[in-house]
């Protein structure tokens, strides 16, 4: 599973300011992140604003960032919910063919207890065609895939080749990198940790930051795949103030308000989100010219 180490990316949906969606953007953004050296994209993430997309717009999403893509880097689309016998339907039923590996999210919102994690996500492997990499975020799903639940399942479904970590609970990371078979991938799902997690022992990281900053972050994650721990260092302190910044008011509104001033998309989001107020605004704009 060496294509998924390093950086991947959790693209953000750009919309027109109607709420369309605007791919000619979406055009632009792939093109920067390849040329960026981003090692993957990941696609209908929460980044993404999935939860606002109809399954329409998601599978026009889908088509086009294979086409643009054209396999020069790998894809990872995101296929989540908190409907076991919906989300395996829709797996079996959507064309997969261009699709590197899917990443699901923990079921939210039913609160699940561990066995039925491990049963949700066996039946999700069961029925994809492609690999699966694991999302733990339990800020958002108020569900925690612990580290007995994650080596089951990595021991018990072969496709399962992975989990995206954005727990920040380093004592239970630490106890998956320590017992995970030696292929199972340990991803970074926060900007801020992925640096200390690759430096444990984990593949890298899936990024917010990289929309903005591609080249800068994967040399980082590079870096510290490298054991270059000083260089990488240097990098993620000096992104430390704008990785804050993305996150203050809600995500993906902040690096959307980056995102705008490249010239990459429109600064537009989807109910219930909002851009970030004029105050976070300036300091975002003053945090870009600081890097510059």
């Amino acid at each position: 599973m060496k294509k998924f180490k390093g950086t991947g990316v959790a693209v953000v949906t750009p919309f027109k300011n109607d709420l369309s969606i605007d791919f000619a953007a979406m055009g632009r953004i792939i093109e920067h992140l390849i040329a960026g050296g981003v090692n993957y994209i990941v696609l209908l993430g929460t980044t993404g604003e999935a939860s606002t997309l109809n399954r329409d717009e998601k599978s026009a999403l889908r088509a086009f960032a294979i086409e643009t893509i054209g396999k020069r880097v790998p894809l990872v689309l995101g296929v989540g919910g908190n409907n076991t016998s919906d989300l395996v339907s829709y797996i079996r039923e959507s064309d997969l063919s261009g699709i590197d590996a899917i990443l699901s999210v923990a079921p939210y919102y039913n609160k699940p207890c561990q066995k039925g994690l491990f049963q949700h996500f066996r039946q999700i492997a069961l029925a994809s065609p492609v690999p699966i990499i694991l999302y733990n975020v339990p800020s958002r799903t108020c569900s925690n895939i612990l580290p007995e639940t994650c080596l089951e399942l990595a021991g018990a479904c072969d496709n399962i080749i992975g989990i995206k970590e954005a727990s920040g609970n380093y004592e239970n990371i630490m106890k998956i990198i320590k017992n995970k078979p030696e292929s199972f991938l340990v991803i970074s799902g926060n900007d801020i940790d992925a640096l200390a997690i690759t430096a444990l022992g984990g593949s890298g990281v899936i990024s917010v930051l990289a929309n903005a900053y591609p080249a800068e972050w994967s040399e980082m994650v590079q870096q510290a795949l490298k054991y270059n721990f000083k260089t990488a260092r240097e990098i993620q302190f000096r992104y430390l103030e704008m990785t804050g910044l993305l996150f203050a008011e809600g995500s993906p509104a902040g690096i959307k308000a980056v995102m705008s001033k490249m010239n990459l998309c429109q600064n537009n989001l989807r109910l219930p989100l909002l851009s970030v107020s004029r105050s976070m605004q300036a300091r975002i704009v003053k945090a870009m010219e600081a890097l510059k």
